[in-house]
C-alpha cells in the first residue's frame, strides 16, 4: 500500500492497480484500509505528516475525477475524506474496491494517492488483467515462491518486475518500459 501512496502516489513506478488472490483478498483490503486511515495529510515540513500535497491542484483534480467516475460506476470507497483535504493540492488518499477495467482509475495512470484493488481467482487471471493496460513500466509481485514470481514475471508485458518490493531502482539495472511507456530494453 505504501508503494501506491508514497509521495502522494506521484512516483513513476508507484503501484496503480492491485490484484489479490481470492483467499487473501478480504484480509488484504482490511489491512490496506487500516494503513491508509493512519496516514496524516498535511504540510510536508511537519514531521508528523505522512502524506503531502499533490504537485499541483490540476493533478489532484484529475485524481478526484477518476475516483468520482469510478464511484458513479459502482466502485466502493473505503477512506473517508481527511480534514486536511482542501479541494486543492491536498488530496485525501483513497482505496477503491468493486472496480473494473471499464473505469479510468484502472485504465489510466492516476499518479496520485488512489488505488483500485481487484480480487482474482488464479495467476492467469491476474496476468491477463496486468497486461490489460496501455502502459508497461513496472510490476510488483508479492509471493514467497520465487519460481512462481519468475513464471508470472515472464508473462507480464512490462519493463521491470519487482518481487516483494516496489519503487526501487538500482543504477546497475536497465530501467525502461514497453507499450506506451517505452521501447523496452
Amino acid at each position: 500500500i505504501d508503494g501506491a501512496m508514497f509521495n502522494s502516489g506521484q512516483c513513476c513506478c508507484g503501484i496503480e492497480r492491485i490484484y489479490v488472490t481470492e483467499s487473501l483478498y478480504d484480509a488484504f483490503v482490511e489491512k490496506a484500509v487500516a494503513i491508509v486511515q493512519n496516514y496524516k495529510l498535511g504540510n510536508p515540513l511537519d514531521p508528523d505528516t505522512t502524506l503531502g500535497p499533490m504537485a499541483h491542484k490540476r493533478f489532484a483534480d484529475e485524481v478526484r475525477a477518476q475516483v468520482s467516475q469510478a464511484l458513479d460506476q459502482g466502485a466502493v470507497a473505503h477512506i473517508e475524506p481527511f480534514s486536511a483535504d482542501d479541494g486543492g493540492a491536498y488530496l485525501s488518499p483513497q482505496i477503491l474496491t468493486n472496480v473494473s477495467h471499464q473505469m479510468r482509475v484502472m485504465r489510466e495512470e492516476s499518479f496520485g494517492p488512489v488505488v483500485g484493488i481487484m480480487m482474482v481467482t488464479c495467476d492467469d487471471e491476474a496476468i491477463t488483467l496486468m497486461n490489460d493496460s496501455d502502459f508497461g513500466l513496472t510490476a510488483s509481485l508479492w509471493t514467497a515462491d520465487a519460481d512462481r514470481a519468475a513464471r508470472i514475471g515472464r508473462d507480464i508485458e512490462t519493463g521491470t518486475v519487482f518481487m516483494n518490493r516496489c519503487d526501487y531502482l538500482d543504477p546497475a539495472l536497465c530501467w525502461t518500459g514497453c507499450k506506451d511507456t517505452g521501447r523496452g530494453g
